[in-house]
């Protein structure tokens, strides 16, 4: 209400001026005395000191003065100390200090790719046991997750025990070529059972004891949570049939978006701070680990990967989380962000030399951070900027400035 009611004032003020000038520039000039000199006119303006305008002599000759103006730079202006006080005019110091950059962004969490692993069959069979059997175990890598029969195994296992007795019995003949052949078939049919993830320890019992076994087990290939699972007991499954998903949540991705403007500021290796809106009391830490190298053209956006370990596996693939990055710029020149007039293009501010008299001055601003914004060019150190009431300081400024160009007009000469 009161910077409605000032901005009121001082449009009437103007009308007023205005008015002034025309009735300067129609009314016509009194005549003097004949023969006696003519004085001066004394124009005011109401707000400048008066300028004496010289008047033609009476002999027809013009003489030459010069006009008493005040000296002032052209983005100077000096306001009563009363009447800033009275508008509430605040004033603060230009200082150097350390500046940080914080984005903020929600990230998806997802699981660690590299710390996952898949349990599928390269052979057909039955799945007979089932000992890891729900979703959200825990299993170690080398764990028996379940035992499978499968004829083609059962036969592979049988040639592979003759092939073992040919080699023991003619490994050692004395024709190269008998040795070499049983030599041969033994490791023909070894490789077979390796290309089916038989474990060497398996070989090697099958070796030992010399005992097909009927039912083989299946051993995790990773340790984690099991995710996904479409083992059960009694059934048939084909090669390639996925039948675990096993992920350790122990270490996560989480997945953000960030603006292409903010971009510059994110480098490898930055720490970051993660929280959960419904649950402030957790906090984690992580770093960005990878920076997607496309961008989405709707949201102007780029994937940036955080990893972070994840106690107590409290975030949950899928879950939503706060990001936080706080990026030290190094110590800048600031002002508060109240201390700025943005003008078009320009973005200006005042500076008061004290007494009253206050300086408009164009600045290049920097990095814009929380309540601070950096100055590069316009302003030094230590200079007092007016950080409130600058929108009244303004209009003023712009006020006297109208009616001082009353001046240059015609009619006022």
């Amino acid at each position: 209400m009161m910077r409605q009611t000032v901005v009121t004032g001082l449009s009437i003020v103007v009308v007023a001026g205005l008015a002034m000038a025309f009735w300067f520039t129609t009314r016509e000039p009194v005549p003097s005395p004949a023969g006696s000199p003519q004085e001066p006119r004394t124009v005011t303006s109401g707000t400048e000191k008066p300028v004496k305008m010289p008047m033609p002599a009476h002999n027809g000759q013009e003489e030459h003065t010069k006009q008493e103006m005040p000296v002032a730079e052209a983005n100077t202006m000096t306001i009563a100390p009363e009447r800033l006080q009275t508008i509430g005019v605040k004033f603060q110091e230009a200082t150097r200090r350390p500046l940080d950059k914080v984005i903020r962004t929600v990230g998806h969490v997802e699981i660690d790719e590299r710390l996952v692993g898949r349990v599928n069959l390269k052979f057909e069979g039955w799945i007979e046991q089932l000992l890891v059997s729900a979703i959200g175990d825990h299993v170690k890598k080398g764990q028996i997750l379940f035992t499978i029969y499968s004829p083609d195994l059962v036969a592979t296992q049988e040639e592979y025990l003759l092939a073992l007795q040919s080699y023991r019995e003619l490994g050692k003949s004395e024709f190269p070529e008998v040795s070499r052949g049983a030599k041969e078939l033994l490791e023909a049919t070894r490789r077979r059972l390796q290309l089916w993830d038989i474990k060497a320890n398996h070989i090697q019992d099958l070796e030992r004891t010399g005992t097909v076994l009927r039912a083989l087990p299946i051993h995790s290939p990773a340790t984690g949570t099991v995710i996904r699972m479409e083992a059960r007991v009694g059934t048939f499954v084909t090669q390639g049939t996925e039948l675990y998903f096993i992920a350790d949540l122990a270490h996560i991705w989480i997945l953000a978006d960030i603006y292409e403007y903010e971009l510059p500021f994110i480098k490898m290796g930055q720490g970051a701070t993660v929280t959960l809106s419904y649950d402030p009391d957790t906090k984690l830490h992580g770093h960005v680990a990878f920076i997607y190298p496309t961008l989405d053209p709707k949201t102007r956006t780029v994937k940036v990967r955080f990893e972070l370990d994840n106690p107590g596996e409290k975030l949950k693939p899928d879950m939503y989380a706060n990001v936080e990055l706080k990026i030290p710029l190094g110590t800048k020149l600031v002002v508060p962000r109240d201390a700025i007039l943005e003008s078009g293009e320009r973005q200006l501010l005042f500076i008061h030399h004290g007494g009253g008299q206050l300086e408009w001055r164009s600045v290049k601003l920097g990095a814009k951070t929380g309540d601070w914004v950096e100055v590069k060019e316009g302003l030094k150190e230590g200079e007092h900027v007016v950080t409130g009431a600058n929108f009244l300081i303004d209009s003023e400024s712009q006020l006297k400035a109208a009616v001082g160009g009353m001046a240059g007009m015609p009619g006022m000469k």
